[in-house]
């Protein structure tokens, strides 16, 4: 398999002089742990996570220097990133990315070798998608049990499962399709019960698709409680 059979394509990213408040919010608000950070003509410029906001003075976990080290080592850049106001200032620069037909193998080489959780996905230098070591899992629970790889079929079929979802507000966060002869499997999160129903329903309706599997989780946004989906639910109790 390869990055474009399991990536997200509807990526959430943000503009490196998007304020870190900003960033934070919308990090807790669409349950993600790090977001892309692309300039005005579309380039991933870097890549802000979790990890940015552990060293902060609000929270007054900022580094501290004893004044021999201090001494030997400038601390600016260590200032710049504990007080910083914009993503600009915080992210890792340069981050490593993938093309669309990398291989999967390929994949999980550069996420363990560089120890990160996810990867944007390029398409001449802009970007078109980003996979996470959760669409691997999710790979991995739907389809470890089968031999053969996604047909053209499969690609095709999951091309316009996507395309219909994205189109309404009550897209999943995070979507993810994966497709295997012709049975789909639908994952993301979503804060509607209603959503669930007409994601399946417009995997439902697009030609070629013989099931869909309901893999979305339920959370509330006050209070970040989450539910499995019915279907995996009933999986765990039976296993």
């Amino acid at each position: 398999m390869r990055v474009h059979q399991i990536m997200t394509r509807k990526v959430i990213s943000v503009a490196p002089g998007t304020s870190i408040v900003e960033a934070a919010a919308l990090m807790l608000r669409m349950h993600i742990s790090g977001l892309p950070v692309v300039d005005e003509g579309g380039a991933v410029i870097g890549v802000v996570s979790e990890g940015d906001f552990l060293r902060r003075s609000e929270i007054g976990t900022q580094r501290k220097r004893n004044r021999l080290l201090s001494f030997l080592l400038s601390s600016a850049e260590d200032y710049v990133h504990d007080h910083g106001r914009k993503v600009s200032e915080v992210m890792t620069l340069l981050p490593v990315t993938v093309r669309e037909d990398t291989p999967l193998p390929q994949l999980v080489s550069i996420m363990e070798r560089n120890n990160i959780k996810r990867v944007p996905v390029v398409r001449d230098g802009k970007l078109v998608g980003i996979v996470s070591r959760s669409n691997l899992l999710q790979a991995v629970a739907d389809l470890a049990r089968d031999v053969p790889d996604p047909t053209s079929d499969d690609d095709h079929i999951r091309r316009r499962i996507i395309d219909e979802i994205e189109k309404y507000d009550w897209c999943p966060i995070g979507l993810s399709v994966v497709v295997r002869d012709g049975v789909v499997h639908l994952s993301g999160v979503i804060t509607d019960q209603r959503s669930r129903e007409a994601a399946i329903v417009a995997a439902e309706n697009i030609s070629g698709v013989v099931k869909v599997h309901d893999h979305l989780y339920w959370t509330d946004p006050e209070t970040d409680y989450c539910l499995r989906s019915p279907e995996d639910d009933e999986w765990a109790k039976a296993s």
